[in-house]
């Protein structure tokens, strides 16, 4: 195995394990935020000990993923130091303001609203809670501007003198029409992720609850988070459909070939079949179309054709790397690094540009399919606990409240592994390939050595968080007692505790 296929795995390994995590951070600080406002705005004590449950669960999510966060930081120049040499200009420049701005922004909000509890007043303690919120939001746009530059890089020029890229206009960075669409379908899948969790954990906590005759305020609190996360999981839901198909009609323009990729699309065609099912190895020879809606395609992509592999390859051998339809002119729909750096691919001769298609077709349905199941799960849910209705406790309630949390977290990861995967062979689109960014010191032993560290670190940390999860869902809702002390300001030791 060669030194770029070790370091591959090791980042796509540590960043799918880390990403588990961000999109729980980003939505339950904004969730928990609501329901603390919803607190401060009706006195009801039911959403101040939800927002005291899910901030507990929100607070463990967050400490594990900036440890595990800290790790995507090194790798940029241990074991791709090409790629930061190459990109640093431009890659570095919205990495560097999410940690001047958004961390800060996230750890020093989020001080104030851990520690207080009882010591400040109702607003402004809330005003803490939704500035660290606004940063968790603020670090996201950072991040997925940077990656969205490697998908279409724009604002950038090729200094041949130095042999590296520079950056000529930070402001079309922030304006790319890949990150406008991806970022907004980034947040909506968090918040369909956000959703699940915390209907899933208070459905699973009234229906437990309700078997353990628990008190009735304990109850309706529970009930009252069940249909708040499914009504967000739904919404979202919906949200992260219409999101997708922008950011879908997107990519058709930025990488066609991406997008032929995902749908196993060979030959141009006008009737673009979109096939729900495929044989297992969906190459050009042995792929079957199965269950095949025709047509769906173009509307898909909002074209008249849908391009195939097979034309963009030979458009590539022909004319070079572009990206709008292959009937467009040559320097059309490139953007001035890829015009600028056609010569050097030419001497490096990159010659092929497909994408794994098996991966970049399975990994775009499962994320779909995954995703639709868990809107499936916020619907039986509502459904379940209608006018104020609980299900018995039994296995299904509790496969229901375990699958819940964690299906918009494998949707998630799909979605990332479509995204990266259908960006190959290049690591910047049209630019730089993966296989020249590795670091040309790093031997494929010393990968496999810090692969194996950080799986077993990690699998480590996957065990502390589960079972500190577990643990505080166990525990449920914080007693009404502890609760009327916080209204009243005399909570005066919770502050000073990680459970405030």
């Amino acid at each position: 195995m060669s030194p770029e296929t070790v370091a591959r795995w090791q980042f796509g390994i540590t960043t799918v394990y880390h990403y588990l995590f961000i999109p729980l951070t980003i939505s339950l600080s904004l969730l928990t935020a609501a329901l603390q406002t919803v607190w401060t705005k009706t006195g009801n004590a039911a959403y101040l000990r939800l927002t005291k449950f899910f901030g507990k669960l929100f607070l463990i999510n967050f400490a594990m993923g900036v440890v595990t966060g800290i790790v995507q930081e090194f790798q940029f120049g241990m074991n791709w130091s090409e790629y930061s040499r190459f990109v640093g200009d431009i890659f570095g420049a919205p990495l560097a303001l999410e940690a001047l701005i958004a961390f800060f922004l996230e750890s020093t909000f989020l001080g104030v609203w851990i520690f207080g509890w009882g010591r400040l007043s109702k607003r402004v303690h809330l005003a803490a809670i939704w500035l660290g919120s606004v940063g968790t939001l603020i670090s996201s746009i950072f991040i997925i501007a940077a990656n969205s530059w490697m998908q279409n890089p724009v604002g950038a020029t090729f200094n041949s003198g130095v042999g590296r890229a520079e950056l000529a206009d930070f402001g079309a960075v922030l304006t790319n029409p890949v990150f406008l669409t991806q970022w907004t379908h980034t947040i909506t899948s968090c918040f369909l992720t956000g959703g699940a969790f915390i209907a899933g954990v208070a459905f699973y906590r009234l229906v437990k609850a309700n078997a353990e005759k628990a008190p009735q305020a304990d109850l309706i609190a529970y009930r009252k988070g069940a249909r708040f996360g499914a009504w967000v999981l739904l919404v979202a839901g919906l949200a992260t459909v219409v999101t997708g198909d922008l950011l879908g009609k997107t990519m058709v323009d930025t990488q066609p070939i991406k997008m032929a990729a995902a749908e196993a699309v060979y030959d141009a065609t006008e009737d673009g079949e979109f096939a729900i099912l495929a044989g297992l190895n969906p190459t050009e020879d042995s792929f079957r179309l199965e269950l095949p809606i025709p047509g769906f395609l173009n509307w898909l992509y909002g074209t008249d054709v849908v391009q195939g592999i097979n034309d963009l390859t030979v458009q590539w051998e022909t004319d070079g790397y572009r990206q709008n339809s292959f009937n467009e002119g040559v320097d059309e729909g490139q953007e001035q690094l890829q015009r600028e750096y056609a010569e050097r691919l030419q001497e490096l001769g990159v010659d092929d540009i497909v994408p794994p298609v098996g991966i970049s077709f399975w990994s775009f349905r499962l994320m779909i399919g995954i995703g639709l199941l868990a809107v499936l799960g916020g619907i039986y849910i509502l459904v379940a606990i209608r006018k104020d209705k609980t299900p018995r406790f039994n296995g299904w309630v509790t496969c229901v409240a375990i699958l819940m949390p964690l299906l918009p977290l494998i949707a998630n990861s799909f979605g990332w592994i479509f995204t990266e995967m259908g960006r190959q062979p290049w690591i910047v689109n049209g630019v730089l390939p993966t296989a020249l960014a590795v670091s040309p010191s790093v031997t494929t032993g010393v990968l496999w050595l810090s692969l194996i560290l950080y799986t077993l670190i990690y699998g480590v940390l996957a065990v502390f968080e589960v079972r500190l999860l577990l643990k505080y869902i166990k525990v449920g809702l914080p007693p009404e007692t502890d609760v009327a002390k916080v209204d009243l300001g005399q909570d005066e030791d919770a502050p000073l505790s990680f459970a405030y």
